[in-house]
C-alpha cells in the first residue's frame, strides 16, 4: 500500500531508516500488540454502531485474533514504506480485501490511535513502576521499625550533628519516597480519558461510541476534546518529572549508604552478595550496586529534558515532534527508574547498621552538645549563652584530646542548681519528640503505613479496572465470533 489516492510515491529506503526505523521481529510485536488490542475494541464498537456489518466484523476479528495468537509473525520482513501501522493495515486489506480490511479505519486516524498507544503503554509503565515504589517504601517502613533503636549521629555539612537512629534515617527516605509516590499516582489517575475517537484532530461526523472503546480499553472516559486529546503529551511529562524525583530521592539515599559503608566510616555494612571486587587490587570491597543507583536518576532527567524540549513551541495540534520525538526518550528513562527501584529495595534491606559503630561515633563526636544547649535553656539560661558556653566547652575538650563533653564550665551569675548531666544517648534521640524529631518516629512509620495502605489500595483499582476490561473485550469479541469458547482469543487483550 504506497499510494494514497493524493501521493503516488513514498519516502526512500535511507529516509525511511531515519523516520521509522528497521523494526526488529521484537520490537514489531511490541508495537502491533496495543495497536491490535484497539482493533479489536473499535471493531465491537463499529458493530454495535451498526457501522460494520456483524459479518465483515467476524473477518476482521478472526484475522487479528490470528494475527495476535501467531505473534505477528505473518508481517516479518514486509516493506513497511508508510510506517509499521500502515503496513500492518495494508497487509489485511490485501488478505481480506478493501470491503472488509478496509472498514478497519471507520472513524478514526493514526493521530488518535497514536495518541491511544501511548496512554496504555504509560499507564501500564506507571502501575508497573508505582507496584515497585510501593514494595520499596514497605521495606524502608519495615527496616525503619526494626531499627528504630539504633543510635548514629545524622550529618549535615558531612560533620556530624546530632543524635538521631538508622531506623529514623530511613524513615525520612520514606517520608520524601511518599511523596513521589502521590506524584506518580496522581499521573496514573490522569490516564482516564481515552484518546480513541478523537479522530485526526477535531472528532468525527459519524455515530460512534468512543465511550465504548474507552471502557473496552480500561479507561473511565472517551476524551473531553479532540484536540487536546491528540496534540497533548503533557501526562508524560510529569510521569517522568515523578519517576525523575523518586530517581533523584534514591540517589541521595545511595550516596549516604555508600559513604557509610567505607571505611573510614563503617557505620553500613553489606553483605557479599551486594559488593563486588576488583580485577586488579585483592583488598577491594565495593557496594558499587550503589553507583547504579545514583547514576540512573540521570536518565529520567535527560528524558524530561528532552521531551520537554521537542514538546516545547510545537503547535497545539497533532505534531510529530510531540506524539513521536518527545515520547521516544521516555520509555527507557522509566525502565531505568524502575531498576534503580528494583536495586534499592535489595540494597536497603540486605544493609546492616554497625550499631556499636554507630553508637561509638554519636559519643565521640560531640552531637549531644545542643542537648546540653537545650538542657541550660530549660533551666533558665538564654539559649545564645547556652550555646557559647557549649561551644567553648567543645574547643577545651578537643584541645585536651577528648572526645566527649565531660564538663561543663558555667558562667558566674548562672542559675542556681544548673545540672548539666545527660541521660543515655537512647533517651536523648527519645526526647527529641517535637517537629518531626526522631522522638515520634514511630507516629512517622505508622502514618507513612497507613498511606502506603491506601495507594496501594487505589493501585490496586487501576489494575482491576485493566483487568475487567481485558476480559470484557475478550468476551465482546468472542460473541462475534461463533463457535468460540468463552476464554477464545482472550490472551494479551490487555
Amino acid at each position: 500500500m504506497t499510494s494514497t489516492g493524493r501521493l503516488t510515491r513514498t519516502l526512500g529506503p535511507r529516509t525511511r531508516r531515519v523516520v521509522y526505523g528497521e523494526p526488529s521481529p521484537q520490537s514489531l510485536r511490541e508495537e502491533l500488540e496495543p495497536i491490535s488490542t484497539i482493533d479489536l475494541a473499535h471493531v465491537v464498537m463499529l458493530t454495535e454502531c451498526g457501522l460494520l456489518p456483524a459479518d465483515t466484523a467476524t473477518v476482521l476479528l478472526e484475522r487479528i485474533t490470528r494475527l495476535r495468537a501467531e505473534r505477528f509473525r505473518a508481517l516479518d520482513g514486509l516493506p513497511a514504506p508508510r510506517g509499521l501501522y500502515l503496513m500492518y493495515e495494508g497487509h489485511l486489506v490485501a488478505e481480506l480485501g478493501a470491503d472488509v480490511g478496509g472498514k478497519l479505519h471507520t472513524g478514526r486516524s493514526r493521530n488518535d490511535i497514536k495518541a491511544t498507544v501511548t496512554a496504555m503503554r504509560l499507564r501500564a509503565e506507571l502501575t508497573d513502576l508505582l507496584g515497585e515504589v510501593l514494595r520499596l517504601q514497605a521495606v524502608l517502613l519495615s527496616r525503619a521499625r526494626a531499627h528504630r533503636a539504633v543510635v548514629m549521629p545524622v550529618y549535615t555539612h558531612f560533620q556530624p550533628a546530632m543524635p538521631v537512629s538508622y531506623g529514623y534515617y530511613l524513615a525520612g527516605i520514606a517520608t520524601a519516597l511518599d511523596r513521589d509516590i502521590t506524584a506518580l499516582r496522581q499521573t496514573l489517575d490522569e490516564l482516564d480519558r481515552c484518546p480513541l475517537g478523537a479522530g485526526a484532530v477535531s472528532g468525527t461526523d459519524l455515530p460512534i461510541e468512543p465511550a465504548r472503546t474507552a471502557s473496552l480499553l480500561g479507561f473511565s472516559g472517551p476524551p473531553l476534546h479532540a484536540t487536546d486529546a491528540v496534540a497533548a503529551r503533557d501526562t508524560l511529562l510529569r510521569a517522568l518529572a515523578a519517576a525523575a524525583s523518586a530517581g533523584v530521592t534514591l540517589s541521595r539515599l545511595a550516596t549516604d549508604l555508600q559513604l557509610w559503608s567505607t571505611q573510614e566510616f563503617g557505620l553500613v555494612e553489606f553483605p557479599e552478595r551486594l559488593v563486588g571486587g576488583s580485577s586488579a587490587m585483592p583488598q577491594k570491597r565495593n557496594a558499587f550496586l550503589l553507583e547504579h543507583v545514583k547514576a540512573k536518576a540521570g536518565a529520567a532527567i535527560g528524558a524530561w529534558t528532552a521531551s520537554a524540549s521537542a514538546m516545547k513551541s510545537a503547535p497545539f495540534t497533532n505534531s510529530i515532534e510531540v506524539g513521536t520525538e518527545a515520547v521516544a526518550p521516555a520509555w527507557p528513562a522509566l525502565a531505568a527508574v524502575r531498576d534503580s527501584v528494583l536495586l534499592a529495595q535489595v540494597l536497603v534491606s540486605g544493609a546492616r547498621p554497625a550499631a556499636e559503630r554507630m553508637a561509638r561515633r554519636a559519643r565521640e563526636s560531640f552531637v549531644t552538645a545542643t542537648v546540653i544547649a537545650n538542657r541550660l535553656v530549660a533551666q533558665g539560661v538564654p539559649f545564645r549563652t547556652a550555646h557559647h558556653i557549649v561551644g567553648a566547652a567543645v574547643r577545651e575538650a578537643i584541645e585536651s584530646g577528648a572526645t566527649e563533653l565531660t564538663k561543663i564550665a558555667l558562667p558566674d551569675g548562672a542559675p542556681a542548681g544548673v545540672v548539666t548531666e545527660l541521660p543515655s544517648l537512647g533517651e536523648v534521640v527519645d526526647a527529641h519528640d517535637r517537629g518531626g524529631g526522631p522522638g515520634e518516629c514511630d507516629a512517622t512509620v505508622r502514618l507513612l503505613r497507613e498511606r502506603l495502605s491506601a495507594h496501594g489500595r487505589r493501585l490496586a483499582e487501576h489494575r482491576g479496572r485493566t483487568r475487567d476490561a481485558a476480559r470484557t473485550l475478550g468476551a465482546a469479541v468472542d460473541a462475534l465470533l461463533p463457535g468460540r469458547g468463552p476464554a477464545d482469543g482472550r490472551e494479551g487483550q490487555t
